[in-house]
């Protein structure tokens, strides 16, 4: 025996339902599968399972998106439009970072590499991966990190953003080693990576080894406690080659930086 076709007053009790639940999106779901339901004999609870799966789908891509933007990225970069061409080395350790296993495990990942290698690009990527993934993310600048810690800590609300920080699963620190950062600013540095600790990821980038962060941060000590909280839980990229942004333009190298005087080597 056929199925009885959807009524009027069956799709007003559904709309109705529908905003009741504040799920709009149910009521475009089930007209447009009320039909094939009906073709195919589907069950009652198949109907069911499909309109509620649209549903959820939407909601997350909703939120995906939400997340994404309040993540404050410079650009929106992905996985699938890098160069790999120019990283083959590292395809492999992002795409099972990519998989966003290292976010529930609360391990970090430090991307190492000259200027134009893609690092923020990557950073930037699995940011968009992590908010896919239903976590909350905030990308800034290593400075920018530090102008922010340093306004709370003259405000006396030091803890309490370290706290709503807390509550983000990924922050990505861009760009530390471009500039020094003053000692007492790197203390409230190591106080936002200590507060993540074995709790929640950091994925950062730098231009520099571990071994020149001393100087960018103006105490050996501080960044050796700092280095050793960020890479006992992590994945170390290591980024080769000359700059994206060299390429076509006769330019084989830029000059590596020294973190301590600003100086540029032979």
């Amino acid at each position: 025996m056929a199925a009885t076709p959807t009524t009027p007053e069956s799709v007003k009790q559904i709309t109705y339902l529908a905003a009741a639940l504040k799920a709009p999106r149910i009521i475009e779901a089930a007209t447009r599968l009320a039909d094939q339901a009906r073709d195919a004999g589907w069950t009652h609870e198949d109907y069911l399972a499909a309109v509620l799966e649209r549903e959820v789908s939407a909601r997350n891509a909703s939120g995906a998106e939400l997340r994404i933007k309040a993540a404050g990225f410079a650009a929106r970069k992905t996985i699938e439009d890098f160069d790999w061409d120019a990283q083959p080395a590292t395809r492999q350790q992002v795409g099972a970072l990519a998989s966003g296993g290292f976010l529930t495990e609360a391990r970090n990942v430090v991307l190492l590499g000259p200027p134009g290698t893609g690092k923020t690009h990557l950073a930037t990527a699995l940011g968009i991966v992590a908010a896919r993934h239903g976590h909350r993310v905030l990308f800034a600048t290593a400075t920018d990190w530090v102008t922010r810690l340093t306004d709370a800590h003259r405000q006396g609300q030091l803890a309490g953003e370290l706290a709503r920080l807390r509550r983000y699963g990924l922050i990505i620190v861009d760009e530390v080693g471009y500039l020094p950062i003053e000692q007492d600013a790197a203390n409230l540095f190591f106080q936002l990576v200590s507060s993540r600790y074995e709790h929640a990821s950091l994925i950062l980038t730098s231009n520099l080894p571990f071994s020149s962060w001393g100087g960018v941060f103006g105490d050996q000590a501080v960044a050796a406690a700092m280095i050793d909280r960020i890479v006992h839980h992590a994945d170390v990229l290591t980024l080769k080659g000359a700059s994206y942004r060299l390429r076509g333009r006769g330019i084989d190298s830029l000059p590596s930086i020294i973190a301590t005087t600003g100086e540029t080597s032979n």
